[in-house]
C-alpha cells in the first residue's frame, strides 16, 4: 500500500470513529426519559463498542483539510449496533498535534445538522441540531419541536435537551415537560441525575425541577418555585408558594410532598431543616352542599308536568 493510500485509510478510519462517537453520544441523551429502567450505556462505553459502524450518505463524505472536517451529507446515517442518528449532513471537526508533538489528529467537536433524528432501544429523540464536544464531554440538541419519545414517556424542551456524560445528568431546557404515563411535571429546567446501581449501570436517582414546577397525577394538581422528583421512591417535593389542588379543594403552604406511589400529598409551613420561620398552612376545603349548590340566580331545572295534566 502507498503511503497516500494508507493516509486516506487512516482518514476515513477517523471519520468512522467520529461518526461513531457522534450517534454514541446521541444515544446517551435518551437517558433524560423520566422512567425507572436502568441506564443503557454511557457514551464512554459505547466508544468501546467493537460492533461494525456503518455510514451511508447520498451526497457522498467530504475531507476538507483547510477547515480540518470530515461531512457526510445528503440523507446520511451513522449506526452501530442498536444505535441510529439520521441527519440531513453529520460532521467531524478535528485538530492536528502541536508543532513539535507525536500523534493523530484528535476529534473535539461533532456535529448532526438538519432533521436529526437519533433511534436506540430506549427510544428516538427529535431536533434540528445536534453536537457533541468532546472536551467537555457534554452533547447538546437543539431546534423546533425538541423532544425524546419511548414507550412510557416524552420529553420536550423549549431551548436544549442536553447530557453531561462527566457530570452525569441530563438537562431539558426552557419549558420542560416530562410526561410518564398519568403523571406529568414541567419546569422552567429539568436536570436528571443519575449513579451507579450495585451492578455497575447508571440509574436515574433524582430529577431536580426548578422555575415554575408544576406536577399533575390522575387526582391532583401542585406547584411550587423548586422541586425534587426521587425516583425510586416516586415521592416529589416542593418549596417555595406552594399550592396543591385536588378537585374544588385546595391546599397552601412553604413545603409539600407528593407521593405519586400512593396518592397521598402532605403541607406544611416550612422545608424540614429551614430557618425560615413556619408559616400557617391554608386550607380550603368545600363540602358537597356547596359543591352541588346552584350558583346565584341560577333558578332550578322546571319539573315535568304529570301525563294526566
Amino acid at each position: 500500500m502507498t503511503a497516500a493510500a494508507c493516509r486516506l485509510a487512516q482518514q476515513r478510519l477517523l471519520l468512522a470513529s467520529s461518526l461513531f462517537l457522534l450517534a454514541a453520544a446521541l444515544a446517551a441523551a435518551l437517558v433524560l426519559a423520566p422512567a425507572r429502567q436502568a441506564f443503557a450505556q454511557s457514551a464512554a462505553d459505547l466508544r468501546k463498542s467493537d460492533e461494525p459502524l456503518e455510514i451511508n450518505a447520498e451526497e457522498g463524505i467530504e475531507w476538507n483539510r483547510n477547515d480540518k472536517t470530515y461531512t457526510a451529507r445528503g440523507n446520511a446515517r451513522a449506526a452501530s449496533g442498536e444505535v441510529e442518528v439520521l441527519a440531513e449532513v453529520l460532521t467531524a471537526y478535528y485538530r492536528e498535534p502541536a508543532e513539535g508533538e507525536e500523534g493523530d489528529s484528535e476529534i473535539f467537536l461533532l456535529e448532526a445538522t438538519g432533521n436529526v433524528r437519533i433511534n436506540s432501544p430506549e427510544g428516538t429523540i427529535y431536533g434540528d441540531k445536534g453536537e457533541y464536544k468532546l472536551d467537555e464531554q457534554v452533547f447538546i440538541m437543539t431546534g423546533d419541536n425538541l423532544r425524546l419519545e419511548n414507550k412510557d414517556d416524552v420529553v420536550t424542551a423549549r431551548d436544549s435537551l442536553e447530557y453531561w456524560e462527566g457530570q452525569r445528568k441530563a438537562v431539558a431546557r426552557g419549558k420542560a415537560h416530562a410526561t410518564h404515563e398519568d403523571k406529568e411535571i414541567r419546569a422552567d429546567v429539568l436536570t436528571a441525575n443519575f449513579e451507579e446501581n450495585a451492578d455497575g449501570e447508571l440509574e436515574m436517582r433524582r430529577v431536580d425541577a426548578k422555575g415554575n414546577v408544576e406536577i399533575y397525577t390522575a387526582k391532583e394538581y401542585a406547584r411550587g418555585s423548586e422541586g425534587v422528583y426521587y425516583v425510586d421512591k416516586e415521592l416529589a417535593t416542593l418549596t417555595g408558594d406552594v399550592r396543591i389542588t385536588q378537585g374544588e379543594n385546595q391546599l397552601n403552604g412553604k413545603f409539600a410532598e407528593v407521593n405519586m406511589a400512593t396518592g397521598i400529598s402532605s403541607l406544611k409551613g416550612a422545608a424540614p431543616g429551614s430557618e425560615e420561620a413556619p408559616t400557617q398552612v391554608r386550607a380550603l376545603v368545600l363540602p358537597r352542599a356547596s359543591k352541588d349548590k346552584k350558583p346565584a340566580g341560577e333558578e332550578p331545572a322546571a319539573k315535568e308536568a304529570d301525563s294526566g295534566s
